[in-house]
């Protein structure tokens, strides 16, 4: 699976699938890979559903604890299952889980669709998430508000971008480099920035569908 572009933690876990798939003939549950990596089910959740995305885990049956298998790789197979979960114009988008605007949360919950149609721009991987928290409201991002990301792992300073933090807290905040580390500025003058030595980015956010 080579070919396949994976984070460090999702090459752990893919790994870890494989020999618990080898030496148990099933697959392990999310409880299961949880306990491996020291994180709860909503951590797994969304590294799991990366992973979908990217074509190299699948569910079989909805509603059983082993339903998630990997998936047989060569090219082709990962072209198709790519085409298959991109974000095209007119294509109903999931909203793949919260995003804190505020303090950090664990990364991705449990799906949930919209429909955004022509919103999407059809030449770029967009995905979305429900924003929790109100430390993004002085630009105009609010508590409930969808924000559609483009899904990029390099950022410009200035950018309001998903950062998973080296504890693989999740938050959206504004991305700046500076000498010897990296600020992620909120947007709320009643809250102080976060300072790291290294961030990993999870995307770009391009749009917000307003909460009514």
């Amino acid at each position: 699976m080579s070919h396949v572009p994976l984070t460090r933690r999702q090459r752990q876990i893919v790994d870890f699938f494989q020999e618990y798939t080898d030496a148990h003939g099933l697959s392990p549950t999310y409880e299961e890979i949880a306990a491996e990596f020291g994180v709860n089910k909503v951590t797994i959740f969304g590294h799991v559903s990366e992973l979908e995305r990217k074509g190299v885990l699948r569910r079989s049956k909805r509603g059983t604890s082993r339903n998630v298998q990997l998936v047989p790789q060569d090219p082709q197979s990962v072209r198709t299952a790519a085409a298959r979960s991109g974000s095209a114009t007119g294509i109903p988008l999931n909203i793949l889980g919260r995003i804190a605007a505020g303090g950090p949360i664990e990364t991705l919950e449990e799906p949930e669709a919209i429909d955004l149609g022509s919103m999407v721009p059809d030449n770029k991987d967009v995905y979305a998430l429900r924003v929790a928290g109100d430390s993004m409201i002085d630009d105009a991002i609010a508590d409930g508000d969808v924000v559609l990301v483009e899904r990029r792992d390099q950022a410009q300073d200035g950018e309001t971008v998903v950062a998973v933090l080296p504890d693989e807290t999740c938050t959206l905040k504004r991305f700046y480099r500076e000498e010897g580390r990296i600020r992620l500025q909120p947007a709320n003058e009643n809250m102080s920035p976060i300072f790291v030595d290294e961030v990993t980015v999870r995307g770009v956010v391009i749009g917000v569908v307003r909460k009514y």
